[in-house]
């Protein structure tokens, strides 16, 4: 076998490559979390530099960095906020970049970091591995080798989905527009935008031009509900389909309460607006119907609308700001606090109604761990949105219900807007940038990622229990 050349015969290029391979394999290798946050960061900041170029926007002139960050971070993290009208500030070229950074970002925090190491280290550490797995509960692929299969699966899957949703949309827009370049464009760009909950309009009046057209409203809204119900939820419906006993217990809590969710939002949201003259009154029964149904999936994290949201009821926008924080299913296009978590506390709270001692559903006991985990989340969350709150107030004069319901809409990645995010001075802009980068890394994986180490209990205290409620 011959030596391996000199040092200094190897050129610098081989060399920068060798170390940020080095690099990124040690990280990996020891702190998973802080890798995926990296790729994150370093993936808006790629798209920042693209929409700044004076060819992203529709005037040829360069974004503003504050406005070319926050679309950056918006499309990224999949939530669809905006501070410019994206059908007009945007050239074709620039919400191509929009689109390819929602297709990116859709794939998910731990998919992309995964990707990442696989492309520059050809390997995965066994911590990275394992926690790759346990994000996308793999139940089907149990040995750590097939994770790199297991990500071209979850591209392919997602990939052919979006093609889908492009087949039936490009038709509905060609017959409206009876232009075929601006159909296959918009029908690509919202094929994209609704599977991957991105919320982002390709149109100056977003969808409200088609909002009795149920040939678009109908695929946009299934767009978003099949990728708010997440990865693994997808991989189990595709090789089991209808036989839901044998289905995961994971994907049985996220299909049941994500479809409850979306029954009884409609419901709700419909109930609330159904004599508004200013959101829906005018509108004919079925149409009515589908609007409901419509807000109530996209509420949840698609962020496309057919109303405005400053025209609705003050009580609609409170269970808005509830639906939004509630979000879609784990390791899924959507954001918000996970159904599965929703239905962890619910099942905690009836457990202890009945004096059970475990917490049980569908034939399964729920470990206490992830009780503590559900409620980690909550607070976590609940928590980033009130500082964030705090420092819109601070930072504006604006009204606590303006700014509570942007806030849990950056947090939760969902989209919906009450213009507020335009209005704002750049400090305020960068503190929604926060948000929905939080959001989309998930309270938890964030939280891992900025812990400096793992900590063992040697001993345990006396249990004591206090005095509750």
């Amino acid at each position: 076998m011959p030596a391996p050349p000199p040092t200094s015969t190897v050129s610098w290029p081989v060399r920068t490559l060798s170390r940020l391979r080095d690099a990124v394999d040690s990280i990996a290798s020891n702190s998973p979390s802080r890798l995926f946050l990296s790729a994150l960061f370093l993936v808006i900041l790629l798209f920042t530099g693209l929409l700044s170029l004076p060819a992203s926007s529709s005037r040829n002139i360069v974004t503003p960095i504050h406005d070319a960050l926050f679309t950056a971070a918006s499309a990224v993290t999949v939530t669809g906020l905006t501070t410019v009208n994206s059908g007009e500030h945007w050239s074709q070229f620039g919400l191509s970049v929009i689109m390819v950074a929602m297709f990116v970002g859709g794939l998910g925090v731990i998919t992309l970091a995964s990707i990442l190491a696989l492309a520059v280290s050809r390997r995965l550490g066994l911590r990275g591995k394992l926690l790759t797995q346990q994000a996308m509960a793999a139940e089907s692929s149990g040995r750590l080798g097939e994770v790199g299969t297991l990500l071209r699966i979850i591209i392919t899957t997602t990939t052919v989905i979006q093609l889908a949703l492009a087949v039936l949309l490009i038709p509905a827009f060609y017959f409206d527009d009876h232009d075929l370049g601006e159909a296959l464009f918009h029908g690509s760009f919202y094929a994209v935008s609704s599977f991957n909950n991105g919320g982002f309009v390709s149109h100056p009046d977003g969808l409200a031009g088609y909002e009795s057209n149920p040939f678009v409203v109908v695929p946009v809204m299934v767009g978003v509900f099949v990728g708010s119900l997440g990865f693994p939820v997808l991989m189990v419906l595709l090789s089991l389909r209808h036989r839901f006993s044998k289905w995961s217990l994971h994907a049985k809590l996220t299909v049941v309460v994500s479809l409850l969710l979306t029954l009884v939002g409609a419901v709700v949201l419909g109930g609330l607006e159904w004599n508004n003259k200013a959101t829906m009154a005018d509108l004919g029964f079925w149409d009515k119907v589908l609007h409901s149904f419509f807000a109530s999936v996209n509420t949840r994290s698609g962020g496309f609308t057919l109303i405005d949201q400053n025209e609705m009821h003050a009580s609609t926008m409170l269970i808005t700001d509830a639906l939004m924080f509630a979000g879609g299913g784990s390791v899924s296009t959507a954001g918000g606090i996970k159904v599965t978590t929703i239905a962890v506390l619910f099942l905690a709270m009836a457990a202890e109604a009945r004096g059970d001692s475990d917490i049980r559903t569908f034939g399964r006991r729920i470990p206490d761990g992830a009780m503590r985990v559900a409620l980690s989340v909550v607070v976590l969350g609940a928590t980033l949105v009130a500082l964030g709150c705090a420092l819109l107030l601070w930072l504006t004069d604006e009204p606590l219900d303006r700014v509570l319901f942007e806030s849990i809409s950056a947090f939760a990645t969902c989209g919906l807007s009450v213009g507020l995010s335009a209005e704002l001075p750049p400090a305020g802009k960068y503190v929604l940038v926060a948000l929905m980068f939080a959001g989309r890394v998930g309270t938890i994986t964030l939280a891992a990622a900025l812990s400096t180490r793992q900590r063992e209990m040697r001993f345990h205290y006396p249990e004591e229990r206090p005095i509750i409620g």
